[in-house]
């Protein structure tokens, strides 16, 4: 008795290419988790830093922006806004991520996450995608009542839009090692109001640099967050204290290092678990 053999029985069937969502829904699943952690909390995690730096738009700029002199040629309620900017932005990135990744180490619940057929860079973005997307928001609307209010144009979209692709990152990520290496509370909140704020007021926010003395303008440009501040100016009003390729070198150099940082911490699970 002879046997047939069905060459198409015992072919491997043809590879099916699942689409993009379909191959990263692990990934998707966990941006979707921490873009909803914080809109769930929209009136803290996104109203409150905006009504916050509007309050210092309307004290300093337009209540008393008309009894100081125009820096640069730019009225300074226009002045002001860049900087405000800049610091709701990273603040933000950076709040969101660090508060995020320290719970889920408290938790357990990065234990799972970790344990999942993800990959670490997939972990990484997932957990950081949270604090830059609320970041994002955050600016754009501290942007649209800045405009309201101080009549502010945006002069440089392109420098401006690259410039805040680059904080997101650089603080987002920043606010993962922050989270991944916070013992308490307490330790986040050090960060924040003694670390990140004062650099923040010390960058330029409220004044040029160039009217500083010698000495403490080459202290200003040890702040990373001066270059920051510069590189949003420049996108806003076209003008900054010092050349936007160095600003946006540095800003580059930050987000590197940072997101090195992590990688190198997700791709060892260094600290990872509590």
């Amino acid at each position: 008795m002879s046997t047939v053999t069905d060459s198409a029985a015992i072919e491997p069937p043809p590879a099916y290419d699942a689409p993009f969502v379909e191959q990263r829904r692990g990934l998707v699943w966990l941006c979707e988790r921490e873009i909803v952690r914080f809109l769930k909390l929209w009136m803290q995690t996104l109203l409150a830093p905006v009504i916050s730096s509007l309050l210092f738009i309307v004290v300093f700029g337009v209540a008393l922006g008309d009894q100081i002199a125009d820096v640069g040629g730019v009225p300074y309620k226009q002045f002001i806004v860049p900087g405000l900017v800049v610091q709701a932005v990273l603040t933000a990135a950076f709040s969101n991520n660090s508060s995020t990744l320290f719970q889920a180490r408290s938790d357990r619940f990065l234990n799972d996450v970790l344990s999942s057929p993800l990959r670490w860079w997939e972990v990484n973005i997932g957990l950081a995608i949270g604090g830059m997307l609320r970041g994002l928001l955050t600016g754009i609307l501290l942007v649209i009542c800045a405009m309201l209010l101080t009549g502010i144009s945006i002069e440089r979209p392109l420098v401006l839009a690259l410039a805040t692709a680059l904080v997101l990152v650089a603080f987002a990520q920043l606010g993962v090692i922050v989270g991944v290496y916070a013992k308490s509370w307490d330790f986040m909140a050090f960060v924040t109001s003694l670390v990140i704020l004062p650099l923040s007021f010390l960058g330029g926010i409220f004044y040029s640099v160039e009217r500083l003395p010698d000495a403490w303008q080459a202290v200003s440009h040890v702040n990373p967050i001066f270059y920051l501040v510069q590189a949003f100016r420049f996108g806003f009003v076209g003008e900054a204290d010092v050349s936007i390729w160095i600003s946006l070198g540095v800003i580059l150099a930050l987000a590197i290092a940072l997101s090195a940082w992590c990688a190198y911490l997700f791709r060892t699970g260094r600290r990872l678990k509590p």
